[in-house]
């Protein structure tokens, strides 16, 4: 059974190894990192850190049998009860129910650990997996995003109410 774990050092190789081999599917639905994402990767994962140990964000990995990584799901800018969910899973995984369940797991610990009672989560309007998934999950359409390159919606849980 895949584990969601709390992001370590540790798991930087295979992180690196999830976005590299997920790269064009993720592309197709929300904008492409660049170059310099992955050219700056072990700089940028020691910064995602330094933000989880300042207690700024919350990150997470679902990790398979083999210590693969499946998905990724973080909990950003945290503050006053309230964070943004962002959340990636691996193109052969998607379509199984693995984002859904692993999302409303991070919401029982969003309010079970870090104490939040609130999540929001954008997702494109071209991203109708996501959509399903957040509305599985509970989240309801809050309005109108604007996600760089794409237009979309943002979504809102009550971590309070059960889904």
């Amino acid at each position: 059974m895949p584990e969601l774990k709390r992001l370590h050092a540790g798991h930087a190789p295979a992180v690196l190894a999830f976005e590299l081999a997920n790269r064009a599917y993720f592309a197709a639905s929300v904008s492409d990192r660049g170059d310099e994402f992955y050219d700056r990767f072990t700089d940028r994962f020691s910064a995602l850190l330094a933000e989880q140990e300042a207690g700024i964000c919350a990150f997470y990995v679902l990790v398979g049998e083999d210590g693969s990584v499946l998905g990724r799901f973080n909990l950003y800018d945290l503050k006053d009860g309230t964070a943004e969910l962002g959340y990636r899973v691996a193109q052969h995984v998607a379509g199984r129910g693995v984002a859904t369940a692993t999302v409303r797991e991070l919401c029982r610990l969003a309010a079970g650990r870090h104490g939040l009672r609130t999540l929001r989560a954008g997702t494109s309007r071209e991203n109708v997996a996501s959509q399903k998934v957040l509305t599985k999950a509970g989240f309801v359409p809050a309005g109108p995003a604007d996600l760089g390159s794409k237009p979309g919606t943002w979504y809102r849980r009550d971590l309070t109410a059960q889904p």
